[in-house]
């Protein structure tokens, strides 16, 4: 791989903040046995000919001992840094201005606790850019490991032509928290401006699959080197709120469908207004109906010889729990809750045990969070996520209709089924035997309270004892309000808001659904 970014510890500086003996003057050279600021300037020049140097590199980030940092900002404000900048901007060109061209020369001074005292560490290269004072930020990159818990890794400008993500050890220009791959591992980006998307490339190139998923905005990165189920890593580019829109063809707040990139095919991806990958990707599958009932158009077509009657369920007809309705829990505020925690297995299952891949939370003040081993962090529906490969938890929000109770709808990744015999009518509710399996939230664990003690079924809010009465029928099923003060909602069968249901007997279409407390079953013929 080439070298991207030239990094080097300059040692024995008795003053980090003295900028002639960090550039070390052309005289001295021939005195010295190690190579200073201006030395590693002259022997990795940025464009050269045959030996000759025909351009040099213009951004440079010092970094000094965080301690030296600390105290210049305390004593000085800062002065002392911001002196050693501008002198060194002047050397610099003063000893390559024929190299510059239009180029302008920055530096940056910045503190790092790991270097000891007298010690510098100089950044400059293909992938160190330093922005214009003026200049905006184009997009904003960060890195996650389960899709829930998201770290900025650092901001990418219009003119920044390279990005180099990597570890700590490794010869980045932005370290990734959490990074899982080694040193020797990097993500290069490539911006061309606003006009083409960015290009991700991770090196070694043949050791990585890189994919990007347009139903969730983000690229998946997965080492080749592990077996089945190893480290990956999720990578987020997204375009900053000052960053000018793309144009009819790719609006920035809809990610299409990407393109295969290879190196080779590299002029026709930064054409292609689309994200690119250097990796070539899967098919896009199977519709991924995460809960929801395939419409009739997914069903396949019947063969010769075959009709509808081939596929007519001949088991009883049943009804089935596909989400979770958060509530508002600024409604229930007298009776202590102070927040609701669903907590999700590696499985995307209900978990009943402390060990948990990801948990969704709504607390007294109706905020939802994203709860993983990497933390906690405030979300916003609707979202997907992907602690796990192949199975996705989805969150949207709750139709404006029903908002005024409840805050968001998680859809389960495998919904929980009941069978109903017809002919007759059954109740649901808080003391109803019938469908009580499908009442997974029925247990003090999941409400947390104020005085700290969790002895009240979450069921309790928002779930009357006799909630509603169902009937099977021909046409679908008969439901009835069985309390005035039970709010109960009809959805269709992809989830939007059809209409509240009121006292008046409701007829509810197969495989549309119903809500009720904390459940969003599905009526199924």
């Amino acid at each position: 791989m080439p070298t991207y970014v030239q990094h080097a510890v300059l040692g024995r500086i008795p003053d980090v903040f003295n900028a002639e003996a960090i550039w070390q003057t052309p005289g001295l050279a021939l005195f010295s046995r190690r190579p200073l600021l201006r030395d590693l300037l002259e022997r990795s020049p940025r464009e050269h000919k045959g030996r000759a140097a025909t351009r040099c590199f213009s951004h440079v980030t010092l970094v000094l001992p965080q301690e030296e940092v600390d105290d210049d900002y305390h004593l000085t404000r800062g002065a002392r840094a911001r002196d050693l900048a501008q002198t060194l901007t002047t050397l610099h060109q003063k000893d390559f201005g024929d190299l510059l061209g239009s180029d302008q020369v920055r530096y940056d001074v910045v503190g790092d606790t790991s270097l000891a005292p007298g010690e510098i560490e100089v950044k400059f290269g293909h992938a160190v850019y330093l922005p214009a004072p003026d200049e905006k930020i184009l997009y904003n990159v960060s890195v996650s490991r389960d899709s829930a818990i998201w770290q900025a890794v650092c901001p990418i400008y219009p003119n920044q032509r390279l990005v180099l993500i990597g570890g700590e050890g490794g010869e980045a220009s932005a370290l990734a928290r959490g990074w899982p791959f080694g040193p020797d591992a990097a993500l290069l980006i490539l911006n061309d401006g606003p006009d083409v998307p960015p290009v991700v490339q991770m090196r070694p190139k043949d050791a990585f699959d890189c994919r990007y998923d347009p139903r969730s905005g983000y690229y998946t990165i997965k080492s080749q080197r592990e077996p089945q189920g190893g480290q990956r890593l999720l990578l987020k580019i997204d375009p900053s709120s000052a960053a000018p829109s793309r144009g009819s063809n790719a609006p920035a707040s809809a990610a299409p469908v990407p393109i295969p990139v290879t190196p080779d095919a590299a002029p026709q991806a930064l054409t292609s207004g689309r994200p690119a990958v250097w990796q070539s990707r899967a098919g896009t599958g199977p519709i991924d109906l995460t809960a929801v009932p395939a419409a009739v158009n997914h069903k396949p077509d019947n063969r010769a010889g075959e009709s509808d009657a081939t596929y007519a369920p001949l088991s009883q007809q049943r009804v089935s729990l596909v989400a979770l309705a958060l509530p508002r829990l600024s409604r229930y505020r007298d009776t202590g809750a102070l927040s609701i925690e669903l907590p999700f297995n590696r499985a995307l299952d209900l978990s009943t045990d402390s060990q948990s891949a990801i948990s969704i939370i709504v607390d007294a003040a109706d905020e939802l969070y994203a709860c993983t081993a990497a933390g906690r962090q405030r979300i916003e529906t609707p979202v997907t996520f992907a602690p796990i490969d192949m199975r996705t938890l989805r969150l949207l929000p709750a139709a404006p209709e029903m908002s005024d109770r409840y805050r968001a709808l998680i859809c389960l990744a495998q919904p929980v089924s009941s069978g109903v015999a017809s002919g007759a009518r059954f109740t649901f509710g808080r003391n109803s035997p019938m469908l009580a399996a499908l009442r997974l939230l029925d247990s003090p664990r999941f409400l947390k309270h104020a005085d700290g003690v969790n002895a009240t079924s979450a069921d309790r809010i928002g779930l009357s004892r006799s909630a509603f009465s169902f009937e099977a029928v021909a046409k679908g099923y008969t439901i009835g309000r069985l309390s005035a003060t039970q709010a109960l909602y009809h959805l269709d069968d992809r989830l939007q808001f059809v209409a509240s249901v009121g006292d008046v007997p409701y007829m509810l279409p197969h495989g549309h659904h119903l809500v009720a407390g904390h459940y969003v079953l599905r009526f199924e013929a």
